[in-house]
């Protein structure tokens, strides 16, 4: 069953409200009102005075619960200074074949397998909110294994402990237990998404998160006439024993599990067997303009998207607003999101959009997944529907096109308007420069099979390892032995990044847990260096947890910090939370560090993340109460079990159920 239903219907259910006022924050007020259940989201019809949360049921058992503990009571304020408005929601993990939910297990290409999933979905239930709204979201973990829920690209300002990576700002949530996110939206608007922080889990955990202008404002551009999330996914012959090959691979040393198909909300489409009868279908009428809000929610794959005979105009990327730009295609990274605006205004029939993997390797590495996902858009009217849907040969790039990929993101831009301002740091006070790489690291245990040494990645030399006990914790308690703040600022040696004169001593990381601190208010700058050590050169997409960040410059080949800051662009760079170190390029960052937390840096290519190209900002408080990290929620997943249910996905018995 598709998430995301074909045609859309309204459903009413019962629900619950309560006062999220401060003199009444403990005290739960129920009233029975009525929630419109709409494209697989839920919206509340309750008229905040001044403001009421919602309590979703779960979308298949449409159960009711009060187990969400209301609020704290921690004065909160909105973007604008005003009491945000608070919704709330109810999410349950769960193996689709649990006892307790009696639903049918999912299938797809002729394979039947039980899977970890939000609420029965896939992809996961959309969380719909408006721009200022604040949200808490109770997870029930019915699964068999500790996972976390990160809010991806979700400031969270000045509560790294809602953020949700594992071991860095928390434990994994254990199975039979809950645990309660709070969700704030600030400045972000337009389209982000949620996914599971634990290993590789996120591949059938995740979905939209759609952030409407605050009310009583609208969008940048006129209204368009309806709206489409589409949702780029990745498919794993290992089903829920994913994490735990991933495990073992890593132990081993061996290269990690590889995606075998690729789907546009949760379906392959056309082209791949027992798939044809499911493919996902987009309905639109002649001459009406459609906004399109696309998620890489892929777990290793940059990809092109085209639709057939159609252009895409991007009005923003990462829930900020961009220029217009008018292309056949687009390029999204892992963890991108962007929006766009497609006008029906070609002949009525039937047209593929179709997502294809950009590969970013040397053209010799072709050990990845060839298949192309598609989906159709499909007219209204009277015509024949004998003939196959148009396919968009002409605009879909092919899967070794780097100039493609590179033209697509060097071209966006913010949209540096009065009401969206674009607001670049000029004084900086603190430069990096770090250099990404592919990498080897000493092989820690008689297990690699490739000893001594095994394959992983780094950010100057520096391969972070996962601890026992998250560092937010440890941070926050003084704990020792954790971490060590000494992530450096450049590199240990300087080389020809992009050359073949690599030094031997170059290729070789060294696995730790350092962080960098930062200075409340700093004006940063980073220089992001890809290279071809070992010849490994890829593209990275770095994603930034707790912040947004512009890219005021970017290039192909060496870094020249003399020559390449006099064409940075510092009036209307993109705002993004992610963005990719082209192949044997360089991008520059600049941003803030005006949120005071614990924050995870990372390579959004899980296959990197997994080998190390991680590391952790911290960001000290900045001496108010207003400039400082909030404390702990009253309760967090405790970490003395922690590695043990880290574990148990290795030693679980394979959940492949059949092969029609």
């Amino acid at each position: 069953m598709p998430s995301l239903p074909i045609k859309k219907k309204q459903r009413e259910t019962r629900s619950v409200c309560w006062s999220s006022s401060q003199e009444d924050a403990k005290k739960r007020a129920t009233s029975s009102v009525t929630g419109v259940l709409n494209s697989g989201r839920w919206r509340c019809n309750c008229r905040p005075t001044p403001s009421l949360s919602f309590l979703r049921s779960s979308l298949f058992s449409r159960t009711l619960s009060s187990s969400l503990n209301p609020p704290p009571s921690t004065t909160m304020t909105s973007w604008e200074g005003k009491p945000p408005k608070v919704q709330a929601f109810t999410w349950h993990l769960s193996l689709s074949s649990h006892p307790q939910l009696r639903e049918t297990n999912i299938t797809r290409n002729c394979t039947s397998w039980s899977l970890l999933l939000v609420n029965e979905s896939f992809p996961g239930p959309t969380i719909e909110v408006h721009k200022g709204d604040l949200a808490f979201v109770n997870v029930h973990n019915q699964g068999d294994y500790g996972v976390t829920l990160h809010w991806h690209g979700v400031k969270q300002p000045r509560n790294p402990w809602s953020d949700g990576p594992e071991y860095i700002t928390q434990c994994p949530i254990p199975p039979g237990t809950s645990f309660t996110y709070e969700v704030n939206f600030t400045t972000e608007e337009g389209t982000l998404f949620w996914h599971a922080h634990s290993d590789w889990t996120r591949a059938t955990v995740h979905g939209a998160i759609v952030i409407l202008p605050t009310e009583g404002t609208t969008y940048p551009f006129p209204k368009p006439d309806g709206e489409e999330i589409i949702v780029l996914g990745s498919w794993y012959s290992q089903g829920d024993d994913l994490n735990a090959d991933l495990d073992e691979d890593l132990d081993e040393g061996t290269d990690v599990p590889r995606s075998v198909g690729y789907m546009i909300n949760g379906e392959f489409g056309d082209f791949i067997n027992c798939s044809k009868n499911s493919t996902y279908h987009m309905y639109v009428d002649y001459g009406k303009t459609y906004h399109l809000r696309i998620i890489n929610a892929a777990v290793n794959a940059e990809l092109f998207f085209a639709i057939a005979d159609h252009n895409l105009t991007v009005v923003g990327m990462d829930a900020a607003y961009t220029k217009s730009l008018v292309s056949s295609y687009l390029m999204l990274s892992p963890g991108t999101t962007i929006d766009v605006l497609l006008t029906a205004n070609k002949t009525p029939g039937r047209y593929y959009m179709a997502a294809r993997r950009f590969s970013s390797e040397a053209t010799t590495v072709t050990n990845f997944n060839h298949a192309v996902a598609t989906a159709i858009i499909q007219y209204s009217g009277n015509y024949s529907l004998d003939s196959s849907p148009m396919f968009p040969n002409g605009s879909l790039p092919s899967y070794f096109d780097y100039n493609a990929a590179d033209s697509f993101d060097f071209m966006l831009k913010s949209l540096a308007s009065e009401d969206h301002p674009s607001d670049v740091p000029f004084n900086i006070t603190r430069r990096m420069f770090i250099v990404a790489s592919i990498s080897e690291i000493l092989c820690p245990h008689h297990k690699c099979v490739i000893a001594p040494t095994t394959i992983g990645s780094s950010l100057n030399n520096q391969s972070w390892e996962n601890p026992s006990t998250d560092v937010l914790q440890a941070y926050y308690n003084n704990i020792s032995g954790v971490y060590t703040a000494d992530f450096p600022d450049f590199p240990p040696v300087f080389y020809n990044w992009t050359g073949d004169d690599m030094p031997e001593v170059s290729g070789v990381s060294d696995k730790v847990t350092k962080v960098k601190m930062l200075e409340y208010n700093e004006s940063v700058e980073v220089v992001f260096q890809g290279s071809d050590i070992l010849r490994g050169a890829e593209s990275h997409p770095m994603h930034m947890h707790g912040y947004s960040f512009y890219v005021v410059g970017r290039g192909l080949g060496n870094y020249d910090n003399e020559t390449d800051p006099l064409s940075y662009n510092l009036i209307d760079p993109p705002l993004v939370n992610t963005f990719a170190i082209p192949r044997e390029g360089w991008i520059a960052i600049r941003f803030v560090a005006d949120n005071p937390g614990v924050w995870f840096w990372h390579c959004h290519i899980d296959r990197h993340m997994s080998w190390g190209m991680n590391t952790v900002f911290i960001v000290k408080d900045g001496g108010t109460e207003e400039t400082s990290m909030r404390g702990p929620p009253s309760y967090m997943p405790p970490c003395e079990d922690s590695y043990n249910i880290a574990r148990m996905k290795s030693r679980r018995l394979p959940r492949q159920i059949s092969r029609t």
